[in-house]
């Protein structure tokens, strides 16, 4: 009984080793990001998610941040960041700008399928810049160390 319950506390402490090493990961690459772009990480925005993107059996991590303020601008940009899972932790893989202002808004849902999962809101051609208004799904595949988007779906409403 009690080896059940020290293994018990060691998965329960190897966890949060690995989510905070995990965190540290995601916090420093978005840092550099948002140093390099002048601009600076709207935190609340971020989402994180995890799922098998490269079929090796181990959930990965994707990320999708927002850095605004770029150059003391209103403007932002949403990211998607992949960090794949190694021995040692996460190891960022790639990122490529999928929303932002005047472009369309997206919300980060799930990984299934090796397939990262992305509900979007797009500009019809009256919207203004704070409000788009058609509603969609795409979808992104890791490959060849770049993130490309595969499929794009909207609906009015």
């Amino acid at each position: 009984m009690r080896f059940i319950i020290l293994a018990v506390v060691l998965c329960a402490t190897c966890s949060a080793s690995f989510a905070q090493s995990d965190t540290a990961a995601i916090d420093k690459f978005i840092s550099a990001q948002a140093t390099k772009l002048a601009g600076s990480e709207y935190e609340d925005a971020r989402k994180v998610v995890t799922g098998d993107l490269n079929h090796d059996g181990v959930p990965d991590t994707a990320v999708l941040y927002t850095i605004e303020g770029m150059n003391g601008s209103n403007n932002y940009i949403q990211y998607l960041a992949v960090f794949l899972r190694t021995k040692k932790g996460l190891v960022y893989a790639a990122h490529q700008p999928v929303g932002g202002k005047n472009h369309r808004d997206v919300d980060l849902t799930s990984i299934a399928n090796g397939l990262i999962n992305l509900n979007t809101v797009d500009y019809a051609p009256k919207d203004p810049s704070c409000c788009p208004t058609i509603k969609g799904h795409t979808t992104y595949a890791l490959a060849g160390g770049v993130l490309r988007e595969k499929r794009k779906g909207s609906r009015r409403t």
